[in-house]
């Protein structure tokens, strides 16, 4: 599933290729997505893209009509731009046609993506209520974890991926944060000291900075807007890699599964 990162990379491959030009028509070739596409889409035909931006995993692509397209990329989806009159291909279900004859197509073979479309007034989406700060800013901090850890008894790795808590810590980047911090991922989060959630706040943001930077992590299905995968998959110390030597001390990596998710560690550098 494409992560923050992989989101912010798709975001920032695209947004130089819509913003400012106008939207001449939508075609909808299956609205059978995780929720039904919504016929009120066309009614973003004529309007100016103003701005596309990013809240948690979800784009959103701001129009002059006040209105928001809402995508998201569910566990395989993916956003190219090409000419409009490049032929479909299997599972690209929408395409979001501009004036100046490009158009964003979006392909998603398992269709748990999402596209949606917030009209003016409308009250902002029910999937974006109750989301915690963004990592990359400085809403979050060492002080936001200190204060909501206080007496849960979840593992700290569920703790970080709790998108009321910070959005957009994944299952790769909450296991890769938590062994820069050189915590055990099952440790309880009411029991992780101040000191050490100081280290994990600025580890979570150096890791999504850095995987950001390498343009995502191509996993399975992730390619960016242009076509080129990701890279930030060749420096991942602990994600996919049990029973491989630790990079830093040479013990085997473990597994365990920890809130349904598969769980990375090493036994010796984290505690």
């Amino acid at each position: 599933m494409p992560e923050l990162p992989e989101v912010e990379v798709s975001r920032l491959g695209i947004a130089p290729h819509l913003e400012g030009q106008t939207i001449s028509r939508v075609i909808v070739r299956d609205a059978r997505l995780r929720w039904p596409v919504p016929e009120t889409i066309q009614q973003a035909s004529g309007s100016e893209i103003l701005a596309v931006n990013r809240r948690a995993k979800y784009l959103l692509i701001q129009l002059s009509n006040q209105a928001v397209i809402v995508l998201h990329l569910g566990m395989s989806g993916k956003l190219r731009v090409l000419p409009a009159t490049t032929p479909p291909v299997k599972h690209d279900h929408i395409d979001i046609v501009l004036a100046n004859g490009i158009c964003l197509r979006l392909n998603d073979p398992r269709r748990f993506g999402a596209c949606l479309y917030q009209q003016p007034g409308d009250a902002p989406s029910k999937l974006l209520a109750n989301l915690g700060p963004e990592p990359l800013t400085e809403d979050f901090d060492a002080q936001r974890l200190i204060t909501l850890s206080k007496g849960k008894q979840v593992a700290v790795k569920n703790f970080i991926m709790d998108n009321a808590v910070v959005v957009g810590v994944g299952n790769i980047y909450a296991n890769e944060a938590l062994f820069m911090s050189g915590i055990d991922p099952r440790r309880k989060a009411g029991r992780v000291s101040a000191k050490r959630y100081e280290v994990l706040t600025e580890a979570i943001k150096q890791v999504l900075a850095k995987a950001i930077r390498q343009g995502g992590t191509t996993l399975k299905d992730f390619t960016q807007s242009d076509g080129n995968p990701g890279y930030f998959a060749q420096s991942l110390n602990v994600y996919g890699r049990t029973g491989e030597p630790c990079l830093t001390c040479e013990t085997p990596i473990k597994s365990v599964v920890i809130g349904q998710r598969n769980t990375f560690y090493c036994p010796t550098c984290q505690s």
